[in-house]
């Protein structure tokens, strides 16, 4: 078989390893898309990739994270790593190549080296938790790989009441296992591929293009309190109602954000509480993510927001309370392992195109550990976190063979092969 077909086929493979993954047992729904973090659909997908894994020549083993880790060694002992991979985890409904995709590719390249070995070593991780969609913050595997975890992560608690901490001493894949965080030295760089999720890619004609930076982000949890009261008693002149405040308030979020090139705001979430049809409702809690180029430009009009909504609950007579409960800043991509993974893109005949990534990844938690480069895949329509979600294969066959170059251009670099 030649290395053109080969590295297709391989494209192809991850691309179907991930629709399979789309379904029970792999989901928590028949009728839809969710693996979360720590539960049965986690577990089976981490018993899967083991098995693709221990296949590919890895010997494998889960952090006490529930990181499921691949290594293939180095030509010598005790080497440092080069780390491939991404997320398993989804968010509800979600798309089946969000993260996902960038674990199979990274099977995939221990694959095609076919028993090769390198003066590095390759490590394949799948992140357990990267979106945050059983427990109030993201990105928790990789910050216990990095060493940064999540200030009091074990008591946070999902919407059925279970801690962190609980989850994990009862998710079995985990348990016993030694703890997530890496060593410096232990790793010369992290190589994440991912779906764009965006339509640059696809609007100018290119299977994939090269992250330069990651947008800085930050979460809030607003609650607006009033006065709860009956839906029919209260005349509306006395009452401290705080759903129109909310309504205000996020209107205000898309007037202040859109008002700036590069700067977003979003609010995904938003409940009214006690949430009975015939009661004013007594405060309302919504979600706030505000992205930007920089720390900034973010923190400038999270700033903004805030006092905007301090004068809508004053002049409402009702409460704020802000709660900042994710806060990264603004990540750029290592300079060198970008140029070596522009420079691949040329070795498959792709024209280099460098683009920033408005979404959040573990690559940008990684760079705090070790240098770190992102790939983009084109995306059909730019859609993710949707199950309309689509990938061609021909284009996770064109990222599979741009990251072989890439393994190749890193491995002359470190002085052990030849191009």
């Amino acid at each position: 078989m030649s290395a053109e077909t080969l590295n297709y086929d391989l494209g192809v493979r991850a691309v179907a390893r991930c629709d399979l993954m789309g379904a029970p047992p792999y989901s928590e729904h028949d009728d839809q898309l969710v693996r979360r973090y720590l539960t049965a659909a986690h577990a089976a997908a981490l018993g899967t990739l083991r098995e693709w894994m221990e296949a590919a020549g890895m010997s494998v083993r889960c952090d006490g994270a529930a990181n499921l880790i691949g290594r293939y060694e180095a030509a010598a002992p005790n080497a440092p790593a080069l780390m491939i991979g991404s997320h398993i985890d989804t968010v509800r409904n979600g798309g089946r190549y969000d993260g996902a995709l960038g674990v199979m590719l990274g099977i995939d390249c221990v694959e095609a080296l076919a028993g090769r070995r390198l003066p590095f070593a390759l490590e394949v991780i799948a992140f357990g938790d990267e979106e945050g969609s059983r427990f109030p913050t993201s990105m928790t595997c990789s910050r216990a790989v990095a060493g940064d975890p999540v200030s009091g992560a074990g008591a946070l608690r999902d919407a059925d009441g279970v801690s962190l901490a609980e989850a994990l001493a009862a998710f079995e894949p985990a348990q016993g296992e030694a703890p997530a965080m890496r060593r410096p030295g232990e790793l010369l760089g992290f190589l994440e591929a991912h779906i764009e999720q965006g339509p640059v890619l696809e609007a100018e004609g290119l299977p994939i293009g090269v992250v330069t930076a990651i947008a800085a982000q930050k979460r809030l949890l607003a609650r607006i309190t009033g006065v709860a009261g009956h839906a029919g008693t209260t005349p509306m002149h006395l009452r401290h109602d705080p759903g129109p405040a909310a309504a205000e308030a996020i209107l205000a979020v898309e007037r202040i954000c859109g008002a700036e090139a590069g700067l977003v705001g979003t609010v995904g979430r938003i409940a009214a509480l006690p949430g009975s049809v015939n009661v004013i409702p007594g405060a309302v809690e919504f979600s706030l993510d505000v992205r930007a180029p920089t720390s900034a430009v973010r923190d400038a009009a999270v700033g903004r927001i805030a006092a905007e909504l301090q004068a809508i609950v004053a002049r409402r007579d009702l409460a704020l309370t802000l709660e900042v409960t994710q806060d990264l800043a603004e990540s750029p991509c290592d300079p060198t392992l970008t140029a070596m993974l522009v420079a691949a893109m040329g070795d498959v005949g792709v024209a280099p195109r460098r683009l920033p990534s408005g979404a959040g990844h573990d690559a940008m938690v990684m760079a705090d550990l070790c240098p770190s480069a992102m790939l983009f895949i084109r995306c059909k329509g730019g859609v993710s976190h949707n199950p309309a979600e689509a990938v061609d294969p021909k284009d996770a066959a064109v990222a599979a063979r741009a990251m072989l170059a890439f393994i190749e251009r890193l491995a002359v670099e470190r002085g052990g092969a030849k191009r």
